[in-house]
């Protein structure tokens, strides 16, 4: 090859192909087109759903799936997860999640130290569980909602654990001041149309100041040592006064039994004294032998040896034996 077949080709003189203006139109449009249609096409998870804007005024929900909108900037979709489970965490902040998760407190000390209704100091942190239940509320009814709900969880935990004493908060009132805190949270997000259901408020550590631990540790070790001795007292009471009110009844009702077995017969033994004494007044002489008939029924069978005389009989000595037999 000859150096004339060589040619060097600078910038200035590169020239564009010749492009007729109606195919220039033509990709410009195509160009748009696939603009248009690109922004008009959304995709709406499963836990989401979409709130439609029109030049920013609200105009519907999207529900999950495929779905078709007005291009930008004529309409705009805003996602919002109603069915996933959100959290916020109150005193304590997670830094990694995993098998053993790390946590750490530091510069949250004001966020987690309360004042208990007996002017003591502890030191809550909670978590609370929400979801979103309403996405055109949850997005245009408050401003600044992630910063107004912190607010609104510290003001009623603190007049939750402000209405107890430090005892019921560190130990038998976890579970009623989590309940009452989700209870008064709720009411309060409703008042403010913040668009959230409360799932769950969980205290997940309550303790003392560092610097009262160890005082407050021999208060409960003797607290715990108190209901242990009234627990034993109680066993004791209820092992002995119930036994000793048994016994004390049980005499009473034989007592009241014996009572009425007397009195009743007295009632029976006078009855039947009557009856025999106006039987005897209307005739003494079949009375009087029938009375002696019974007797002598009642007394005979208890005798061993029976001797029947006659009245007019002289001579007894020769008719009764006074041998072994006789005696």
């Amino acid at each position: 090859m000859s150096p004339q077949d060589h040619r060097t080709v600078t910038i200035g003189d590169f020239r564009p192909p010749d492009v007729s203006p109606r195919a220039l139109g033509l990709i410009l449009l195509l160009l748009l087109l696939a603009a248009i249609l690109w922004s008009s096409i959304f995709t709406v998870a499963p836990e989401e759903v979409g709130v439609v804007l029109t030049f920013g005024e609200y105009t519907r929900l999207a529900e999950p799936g495929l779905r078709l909108k007005f291009p930008y900037p004529i309409q705009t979709i805003t996602k919002v997860p109603v069915q996933r489970q959100l959290k916020q965490e109150f005193g304590f902040r997670t830094e990694q999640a995993g098998v053993r998760s790390t946590f750490t407190t530091q510069g949250l000390e004001g966020e987690a130290e309360m004042l208990t209704g007996d002017l003591n100091v502890a030191v809550v942190e909670w978590t609370t569980q929400f979801r979103v239940k309403d996405p055109y509320k949850f997005l245009f009814r408050l401003r600044n909602l992630g910063d107004t709900f912190r607010d609104m969880n510290e003001a009623v935990m603190r007049g939750v654990v402000g209405d107890r004493s430090v005892t019921e908060v560190l130990t038998i009132g976890r579970q009623e001041i989590a309940s009452e805190a989700e209870r008064r949270l709720q009411e309060l997000c409703d008042q403010y149309e913040t668009g959230l259901k409360i799932e769950q408020v969980v205290l997940q550590d309550v303790n003392p100041p560092d610097e009262v631990k160890p005082s407050f540790n021999e208060v409960n070790q003797a607290q715990q040592e108190r209901e242990r001795m009234i627990n034993e007292a109680r066993t004791e009471y209820n092992r002995v006064i119930p036994r000793s009110s048994g016994e004390a009844l049980q005499t009473i009702q034989e007592a009241e039994g014996y009572a009425t077995d007397r009195v009743n017969r007295a009632r029976g033994d006078a009855a039947r004294f009557e009856a025999l004494y106006a039987a005897y007044s209307r005739a003494p002489a079949v009375t009087r032998r029938r009375l002696h008939l019974e007797t002598l029924q009642q007394v005979l069978p208890r005798v061993e040896r029976t001797v029947v005389l006659d009245r007019d009989l002289k001579g007894l000595l020769p008719l009764l034996s006074i041998g072994k037999e006789g005696k």
